[in-house]
């Protein structure tokens, strides 16, 4: 991904042995670490099954069959198949050796792991970027081509392509690396669109610490010109690093609205990392955001959901997915032999809420499919044995607490507060193992519901290691990770719901 601050040590020590870190080979016998860059030789066999039932292992979310993950890269559509790529480390269960790990879905929640696509070389890591199919054969790569563009981290942060002839299996690096050549250090983190009206592909790149959006655009992916620059006026929203830009439009009622992701670190809405939007419009070289809202505005108001981008080349929808940390904690979360997991997927919206357009995220329809039947659990037994959709609706008209608990005594609070229409979450040392970071106990987690009317209905997405939390609506959303000694499975409730019941999410592993 990127030189975080909390990882600076890290970056300088590679930056000064760039040369041997370059040189350095995968060691194919630690897993999924046989690269599918055809210029390295790499092979393309997807990664052998795991039973994946480790303490804390997620059952309905993404992770690698082991080491760490960040960011979710060059997110594409093709041929029927969904590609999650992603920062991935071949080498070890913490940050480094940054390269992109792969994995393919024909549901969005089914993913079967494939060999690393991209490993570094003399330009350095392999930071973020995204991926786009190139139709009409812009670059000459052929037609239909996915092509990959992404940030050559060395000594500085430079934007390079390569592309894939054989629908995503295997990648090549283009010979006149980087695309975009620079001497600084903050400037990563490609999404790339094509933009139909102006017949153009549009790039996006953020400017770490500067604070700004870099807008570029090309003819073949090749020849990038510099276009504009969006900064944001609002203090609050220039905190920490700018990264993982995504610009897209929607419709609001009929009309085009422009929506511009952001993720910062520090500076999200709890403490350490976490993802900003702006509403606005784009003339195919500027985007303008709208100057009616308290900005910041946030896509999740939890802990642990970063660096999030959409998928290209879907057509009538904007799926979403984040990585599901913060770097506040990243490296000392106690899960191994894998670190890191990735939000549910989820299709983003724009609603209206007090007469302005607001960026909503439901959970993917295709979830449908690992849901067993609804059953009631108004005797406070949810009766899961893991993973499961518990859905309660709520007065809005006054304070209550929704505990979820298990038979170990761990426990997640949620208290809702009536007069400022807020949800606050007690993610402290109750809810299991927190002494692991020393700002990972968070005791109040909070959102605002977003929603009218005298009844709020939730719906929460428990796994063994998070709880994912959304409005019915999807007006509002907290993703939190918890590490429980077993996964919830009681519920208590300060008031009595109009409606509560639970499912079983079926586990996504063979």
């Amino acid at each position: 991904m990127r030189q975080i601050l909390s990882f600076l040590f890290l970056a300088a020590a590679c930056t000064s042995m760039l040369q041997a870190c370059s040189d350095r080979e995968v060691d194919p016998n630690l897993g999924p670490y046989a690269s599918s860059d055809t210029t390295n030789g790499g092979g393309t066999t997807p990664i052998a099954p795991s039973n994946y039932d480790e303490q804390y292992r997620p059952q309905v979310h993404y992770t690698p069959k082991r080491n760490w993950i960040n960011d979710p890269n060059g997110l594409v559509y093709a041929n029927g198949t969904y590609h999650l790529f992603y920062q991935y480390n071949p080498q070890g269960n913490g940050w480094g050796n940054m390269s992109w790990g792969h994995a393919t879905s024909s549901d969005l929640l089914h993913w079967t792991e494939q060999s690393v696509t991209l490993t570094r070389d003399a330009l350095g890591d392999i930071f973020s970027g995204s991926a786009v199919v190139d139709k009409d054969n812009t670059a000459g790569f052929g037609k239909n081509a996915i092509v990959a563009i992404y940030t050559s981290a060395g000594s500085a942060q430079q934007q390079s392509i390569a592309y894939s002839t054989d629908g995503g299996n295997s990648f090549a690096k283009y010979d006149g690396n980087p695309v975009i050549a620079s001497t600084s250090a903050d400037f990563r983190d490609p999404k790339v669109f094509w933009y139909e009206a102006g017949s153009k592909w549009v790039m996006e790149l953020a400017t770490g610490n500067n604070h700004s959006i870099e807008l570029w655009s090309s003819p073949d992916l090749k020849n990038w010109t510099k276009m504009s620059e969006f900064t944001s006026s609002t203090d609050r929203c220039n905190k920490g690093q700018w990264e993982c830009p995504d610009l897209f439009p929607l419709d609001y009622k009929g009309n085009e609205k422009w929506v511009q992701l952001v993720s910062t670190n520090p500076g999200g809405p709890v403490s350490g990392s976490g993802t900003m939007y702006f509403i606005g419009s784009f003339d195919g070289t500027r985007f303008i955001a709208d100057q009616d809202f308290d900005y910041p505005l946030w896509l999740d108001y939890g802990s642990d959901n970063y660096a999030g981008v959409t998928w290209n080349n879907t057509s009538g929808r904007r799926t979403y997915i984040g990585w599901m940390n913060n770097w506040n904690y990243a490296g000392s979360v106690p899960a191994t032999p894998w670190r890191s997991a990735f939000t549910l997927p989820r299709d983003l919206k724009l609603i209206e809420y007090q007469g302005k357009p607001l960026l909503a995220s439901t959970m993917v329809s295709e979830t449908e499919t690992l849901s067993g039947e609804w059953r009631e659990a108004t005797d406070g037994m949810l009766r899961n044995t893991d993973a499961c959709q518990l859905q309660v609706t709520m007065p809005t008209t006054q304070n209550w607490t929704l505990t979820l608990q298990n038979a170990q005594n761990d426990q997640y609070a949620i208290t809702y507060d009536a007069p400022s229409r807020r949800i606050i979450a007690d993610r402290g040392t109750r809810t299991g193992a927190s002494s692991f970071a020393a700002n990972f106990a968070i005791p109040s987690v909070n959102m605002p519901i977003n929603t009218e009317g005298n009844e709020v209905t939730l719906d929460l997405y428990i796994d063994r290691s998070s709880v994912e939390l959304l409005t019915s609506t999807g007006s509002a959303a907290m993703t939190n990770v918890v590490y429980p000694k077993a996964v919830y499975h009681r519920l208590s409730t300060t008031v009595t719901p109009s409606l509560v019941r639970v499912r079983d999410l079926k586990r996504v592993w063979p």
